[in-house]
């Protein structure tokens, strides 16, 4: 199908026909430059080991979010919130609009400690 183009007797095909990759060979792989393990495994990580020490090992305990620690109350985080916020449950924030992080040795011994078991001081 062809149409005119409306000056001096030339034809403009509706048809496009593409000549891209002809003569071209077959697809090339790109060669990458090796990377070692330790940058792609984070098990080969040379300070796995200890971060691993300071945020299990360490008197803090692991951190928590508001859910952990809703869940591990039997709550919801609302109630994290608007009840035992207010009444001195241990946790740091972010920054003045950030999120809540918790400690689970914190959030522990503030359960023992209203329960009357543990340590005061």
């Amino acid at each position: 199908m062809s149409r005119n183009s409306g000056g001096a007797g030339k034809r403009v095909t509706d048809r496009h026909e593409s000549h891209f990759g002809e003569g071209a060979g077959p697809a090339e792989s790109l060669v990458l430059s090796q990377v070692t393990p330790g940058q792609i495994d984070p098990r080969h990580c040379p300070y796995r080991d200890e971060s691993a020490k300071l945020l299990h090992g360490s008197p803090l305990g692991e951190p928590l979010t508001i859910d952990d620690v809703a869940m591990l109350l039997g709550c919801s985080a609302w109630t994290v919130r608007q009840k035992y916020l207010p009444q001195g449950l241990p946790h740091l924030r972010a920054s003045i609009a950030g999120k809540f992080i918790f400690f689970r040795e914190q959030i522990v011994k503030w359960i023992l400690k209203r329960q009357g078991r543990g340590e005061t001081k």
